[in-house]
């Protein structure tokens, strides 16, 4: 009779050589038990109302909490690791106010496209060696990435709640394939942030009511990619020019000085996506938007809201030059476009430029939302 232990471990050596050949830079295995905490943890951000207008989120909010309940039949998480680590520091990109700051994460190729194709690759191979059954799951299902890779070993939950690797920073994409086969699991990593606060001492927007929590409704990642409506003015000077996500708290987090940048090419920057001029996403109409970033996670958030978001980037540049594309988005058919067209022309243009403005376009607004914004407040005509 063959021995288990010995067939665990011939299948987890398979599964670590199979992903390096793959080009995936971390791999750990978790044995799947119910975690007391997590579902409290879930909870009490959802009771919070912390997750925004992410319903997603409260949806199956049970079996999110518990891999087990998602599939009862599993015994085994391994967990991916692919790093896409920048080879610049990404906060650079914040001193150069006319141009779009994008995210170092959906510059390149749609990391779940990439991912999980090789994970299911593995896990054929996988599968057929073992005779254990699997599932592969990239951001694809209420499962909880980050604690299942904290538990499979890969790193741990920094005070931001980003994943931190010793090896990779915080730098790393994530993918799980669940598996009826018993792996035998590895340590779990302990917390390393110690006294450090970097993450939480420069979130723009105060997004972190304590260390290890995260209020998606004030964090500029949530407001420019998930967040549908109208961007709060309390938020929109301290995005910046930050188009399509934001970089800040990873990117000062001391354990990034271990990291060597990304090797895999698809998920480099492409010119169409490496912080191009706020002028040229202005001009976006909506084929031209799906042209210029097919295949990018930027493609799922839509034309509409990164041209709000570009928007409010304009606003805070104080380049001047940008009113003559800031003027046509002022009749755009979106009112989440024509509102914060409003808002960036009162932020760029002179008196006698924003009265000629408000003539041509402020008595036609049927919008409410739209219109709110040509009332200037109190605060802003004081100064």
């Amino acid at each position: 009779m063959p021995d288990a232990r010995n067939a665990s471990s011939d299948h987890t050596e398979m599964l670590r050589a199979e992903a390096q050949k793959l080009g995936l830079d971390a791999v750990g295995i978790a044995r799947l038990t119910s975690d007391a905490h997590l579902p409290g943890r879930l909870s009490h951000f959802l009771n919070e109302k912390r997750h925004g207008d992410m319903d997603w989120m409260e949806t199956h909010a049970d079996r999110r909490g518990d891999p087990l309940r998602l599939w009862p039949e599993a015994k085994s998480a391994v967990v991916f690791g692919q790093s896409y680590a920048p080879p610049t520091n990404p906060l650079e990109a914040l001193d150069h106010r006319s141009n779009a700051a994008i995210s170092v994460y959906a510059k390149g190729r749609d990391y779940h496209d990439v991912l999980k194709k090789r994970i299911k690759s593995l896990a054929r191979t996988f599968a057929e060696r073992s005779g254990a059954d699997v599932k592969v799951f990239v951001d694809t299902a209420p499962l909880m990435e980050k604690p299942l890779a904290a538990k499979a070993g890969l790193g741990w939950q920094g005070k931001h709640t980003i994943l931190v690797s010793r090896e990779h920073g915080d730098w790393l994409f994530l993918g799980v394939m669940l598996t009826t086969a018993e792996l035998e699991p590895d340590a779990e990593m302990t917390d390393h942030c110690g006294s450090c606060s970097r993450c939480l001492d420069i979130c723009p927007t105060n997004a972190f009511p304590a260390p290890y929590q995260l209020d998606a409704r004030r964090c500029i990642a949530y407001l420019t990619i998930e967040h549908k409506g109208h961007i709060a003015p309390e938020f929109r000077t301290a995005i910046g020019n930050r188009v399509f996500g934001c970089d800040d708290c990873a990117a000062v987090c001391p354990w990034n000085k271990f990291a060597g940048a990304a090797t895999e090419i698809k998920y480099a920057a492409r010119p169409e996506t490496d912080n191009p001029p706020l002028a040229e996403l202005l001009a976006l109409d909506d084929a031209a938007f799906r042209l210029r970033f097919a295949g990018t996670p930027i493609k799922r958030t839509g034309r509409d809201r990164i041209v709000r978001n570009t928007l409010i980037a304009s606003g805070n540049s104080g380049d001047r030059s940008l009113l003559r594309h800031i003027e046509p988005l002022l009749a755009d058919e979106s009112p989440l476009v024509r509102a914060m067209a409003v808002w960036a022309a009162r932020r760029l243009a002179d008196t006698n430029e924003l009265h000629a403005l408000q003539r041509r376009y402020r008595d036609s607004e049927h919008d409410p939302e739209v219109a709110a914004e040509w009332i200037i407040p109190m605060e802003e005509q004081a100064a």
